[in-house]
């Protein structure tokens, strides 16, 4: 066997294990995308799960518990790590589960930066009512950009599909706000926009606070709505694209709807109590949106 053999062979042991690794992480984070994901031919289920797993890694640098210095330096490490994807020279092992998928599906490094501009975002101060603007830049940056790394893989590079993944990101992420209100408040976050925070008469930026006021219920709707227009932009969007490649975008827009629907029918009456998708629900919603 001659040495160039030998280390092609090596290389897709390599990139086998490399793989499986992160499968494993993926599967074990139990993640609401999961059943998404697995409705995809298995060469773009492991394009996603590298992309999960990215922005698990700088999620956790943004979420933990170090100081900001050293949070914005890790994030420094994985902007030089996306440069050496791109040179062909990734060192971390989830960078080098994005090789293939980033070739084969052709991933934009500028969306790889905004979701770690996002998480700047989170590392540099915690984010405690937002202006609206101020909001919607994040929702782009750590969850339209990964909607415009998603569609790539989904296998529909359309200008259709990244308005999908513009106005699907910004339903999800809103979504995940809403349903994450006291999660957020144990880290002294608060993302709720100031504007309508003052609409309803709540002043001041205390988490723990505004969690308590009787108009909370009445500002989580208002971010429904928004949240609402957004998942309907999608769909609209939706219907231009390749239903095909865009039947896990469909799993994942009803499934937060699904999500949505539980929260208003809740009310934000407790912010500790969490809502959730049944699993028989979310298996229906795969089924309907996903293979028929």
């Amino acid at each position: 066997m001659s040495g160039a053999v030998l280390r092609a062979l090596t290389d897709q042991r390599d990139d086998e294990a490399v793989r499986e690794t992160i499968r494993h992480r993926v599967e074990a984070a139990g993640t609401s995308f999961y059943w998404a994901m697995r409705i995809l031919p298995q060469d773009r289920r492991h394009g996603m799960y590298a992309i999960y797993a990215f922005c698990r890694e700088v999620d956790d640098i943004a979420d933990g518990d170090r100081p900001v210095d050293h949070k914005l330096a890790a994030l420094s490490v994985w902007r030089e790590e996306i440069d050496a994807l791109y040179r062909g020279r990734p060192r971390l092992l989830v960078a080098r589960a994005l090789s293939e998928p980033t070739r084969r599906y052709g991933l934009r490094r500028e969306d790889f930066v905004a979701v770690i501009d996002g998480m700047e975002m989170d590392a540099r101060e915690d984010i405690r009512a937002p202006e609206l603007a101020v909001l919607d830049l994040y929702c782009a940056r750590v969850a339209s950009a990964v909607g415009h790394l998603s569609v790539h893989v989904f296998g529909d590079r359309s200008q259709a599909a990244h308005s999908v993944a513009d106005s699907l990101g910004r339903a999800l992420q809103l979504t995940n706000i809403l349903r994450d209100l006291d999660e957020d408040a144990g880290r002294n976050r608060l993302y709720l926009p100031r504007e309508i925070l003052a609409r309803h008469g709540i002043a001041g930026s205390s988490p723990a606070d505004i969690l308590q006021h009787p108009a909370l219920p009445a500002v989580c709707r208002d971010v429904a709505a928004i949240a609402e227009g957004h998942f309907a932009a999608a769909q609209r969007a939706m219907i231009r694209c390749s239903r095909r490649a865009m039947r896990p975008a469909a799993v994942m827009a009803a499934t937060y709807r699904a999500t949505l629907s539980a929260l208003l029918r809740a009310g934000w009456r407790e912010p500790a109590m969490r809502v959730s998708v049944s699993r028989p629900l979310k298996l229906w919603l795969v089924l309907r949106h996903g293979l028929l």
